[in-house]
């Protein structure tokens, strides 16, 4: 037997007590970012995604699209407007909005994870009023603030095998379809689903003491300390959101939760796998 194959077979061993820790146990992964429109990358998530699933690891894909939306306003001639980090909503973005996450984003992604020989099924917020929201913001338009999560509909789908792949559009009570944040989604649902972990991938390494240098990433912080780290500027402008979603999501119950670089290949196995991990846990 070549050093090689007794290489691969002591990561296999090593990987066996994570394995076990998640088991049958709930993950929600956030895909966005650079491993969204990388494609190396992207095969790099899909494949890690199957094997966990193939583990007997109950994933739940949220995914945003942010990209794919730009793209597809610059085509019709129409200027993306930011809000305080949101994209503001009218009538004709929403409807671009729920064409490409719930339609080409979506189905994309499930025809993806087939041909890595995975069983996963599209589905988006407003599938059984998976998510309900309501107006967040006048200033903002049709983006949402979820009321409600229909945590039975994922579990259906996880309980017949398959890997819910969910686009973030929600529906208010009357009808109306409003934009949602696929971070704060995927917290959301991760909560309502008792989740062991929540996983946000990014195109950072994670929280870092000093936003210059990689080497200070900060690997562990407990929810009691993120107000400390908001007055010294550690955590400060994009990180905020991340972070304060993840807090929210270990205040309703979820065990933990992990900000973690999209940007290395097989990042989500080195975090759940291993116990080096990929970024910043949230605990």
């Amino acid at each position: 037997m070549s050093v090689e194959h007794e290489s691969r077979a002591q990561i296999l061993s090593d990987a066996l007590p994570y394995i076990q820790k998640y088991a049958n146990k709930v993950v929600v992964v956030k895909y966005g970012g650079n491993a969204m429109t990388n494609n190396e990358l992207k095969q790099a998530v899909m494949s890690d995604i199957v094997l966990l699933s193939l583990c007997g690891i109950k994933i739940v894909l949220v995914h945003g699209g942010g990209p794919e939306i730009n793209a597809m306003l610059n085509k019709v001639g129409k200027e993306s407007k930011f809000v305080n980090g949101l994209r503001y909503t009218d009538q004709e973005t929403i409807d671009i909005v729920q064409m490409v996450l719930c339609g080409k984003v979506n189905k994309d992604l499930v025809e993806l994870l087939y041909t890595h020989k995975g069983e996963a099924i599209g589905l988006c917020g407003l599938d059984s009023h998976l998510i309900e929201a309501e107006q967040l913001s006048p200033d903002l338009g049709l983006v949402g603030e979820i009321t409600n999560i229909n945590a039975k509909v994922i579990e259906d789908v996880l309980e017949k095998g398959y890997i819910p792949v969910i686009s973030t559009v929600a529906a208010g009570k009357d009808g109306t379809v409003y934009n949602i944040n696929a971070d704060t989604a995927a917290a959301r649902i991760a909560a309502e689903l008792k989740a062991e972990s929540l996983i946000l991938l990014t195109d950072i390494k994670g929280l870092l003491r000093d936003k210059d240098d990689e080497n200070t990433l900060i690997y562990s912080v407990g929810v009691s300390e993120v107000p400390y780290l908001k007055e010294q500027g550690i955590i400060s402008g994009g990180m905020i959101p991340k972070i304060d979603c993840c807090v929210e999501a270990v205040r309703r119950g979820v065990k933990q939760a992990n900000i973690i670089d999209g940007r290395i290949p097989h990042s989500i196995l080195i975090e759940l796998l291993t116990n080096e991990g990929a970024g910043t846990m949230i605990i």
